[in-house]
């Protein structure tokens, strides 16, 4: 099997008897290696005390008058952060049923840091064995943000912090110039020829995806919504790229970001679509359950409509957690 996505870190959790991943000391190790943990220089004794204690023992109860005790403030606010975060973990049976704990209780000021990273490792596990690149380049869409540009009917995804890294570089690439950056070297879109490459920079998040003129990327989107509910959810559905909307009987729909909700809304209220927002639609899908008992009724037999748009300023940030809390569904079941 070729390894992906070595960043998600799950090399350091361990398989749970229902296919989840347990939570490990190395992990959490993990997470306190983040720079904004580590104590500076001029940090206080409380805060490089209760950080030598964490490293030492990573499930170690911290009261909070240890963290009260730190004397910055913002060192104060990422601790209490954090500690909140572990101890979810430690409590849950599994990532995958920590990350849907945090999702159905509505966040609880969970950082979209943390949440990302719930996800890549929730995905990597989920798709363990996966073999396409265009499926796993899809994948990246659920929890790295993307810039969007358009050229002849093409959708163009790059990553956001690529890009944002690569500005003031000279640019060398039609794909960088297009997406408003400079580049010290070349984005490449993901298709059939070089897609062998994937697996030498999965963890660079470096190539491009056309999710406008590319069946295989669309249809990899499609694969990967449709594993993530089967992993998490234990339902199956078929999620089936569209080019267009074309349904007098819309009963559901779900906005895969802030601003497809927003368009998704004014849709439902009967507003007609605004040239802009219509442009803004970078995906839509339909989606049909394969056991209608677990099918809310008012929904029955019709498909459910899943739209990704992008930002007036060309970001697409996908929000897997709108797929947990906005389907249909009529039971609580998930998670391994």
């Amino acid at each position: 099997m070729t390894e992906f996505w070595v960043s998600s870190g799950h090399h350091l959790t361990q398989r749970t008897e229902g296919g989840g991943l347990a939570v490990t000391d190395e992990l959490i190790l993990a997470y306190l290696a983040r720079p904004e943990l580590a104590p500076p220089e001029e940090a206080c004794r409380a805060e490089r005390s209760l950080y030598a204690d964490l490293l030492a023992d990573p499930r170690r109860t911290v009261p909070p008058e240890m963290v009260a005790a730190i004397a910055d403030a913002d060192a104060r606010e990422n601790w209490t952060v954090l500690l909140a975060f572990r101890d979810r973990l430690l409590a849950s049976r599994s990532i995958e049923a920590a990350y849907l704990g945090l999702v159905r209780q509505g966040l609880q000021g969970t950082p979209a840091l943390f949440l990302n990273q719930l996800v890549h490792l929730i995905l990597r596990n989920a798709l363990d064995g996966c073999d396409d690149p265009f499926v796993l380049r899809a994948a990246e869409l659920m929890f790295r943000p993307q810039r969007v540009s358009r050229l002849d009917g093409a959708v163009l995804l790059a990553d956001a912090e690529v890009i944002e890294a690569r500005e003031g570089s000279a640019p060398l690439s039609p794909l960088v110039a297009m997406l408003g950056k400079e580049a010290a070297n070349e984005l490449d879109i993901l298709n059939a020829e070089n897609a062998w490459t994937y697996w030498s920079r999965s963890d660079a998040f470096s190539m491009a995806l056309n999710l406008g003129s590319s069946a295989r990327s669309r249809d990899g989107l499609a694969r990967v919504i449709e594993a993530f509910l089967r992993h998490l959810l234990h339902v199956d559905v078929r999620v089936t790229p569209l080019d267009r909307l074309d349904d007098s009987d819309w009963r559901w729909f779900v906005g895969l970001d802030a601003e497809a909700t927003r368009i998704g809304n004014a849709l439902w209220r009967g507003e007609a679509a605004s040239a802009a927002d219509q442009e803004r639609v970078v995906a839509l899908f339909s989606l049909t359950f394969e056991d209608r008992m677990r099918v809310d009724s008012s929904v029955g037999d019709r498909p459910v409509y899943l739209l990704l748009a992008a930002t007036p300023a060309n970001l697409v940030t996908m929000k897997p957690q709108n797929l947990i809390v906005g389907l249909p569904l009529n039971d609580a079941i998930g998670a391994s």
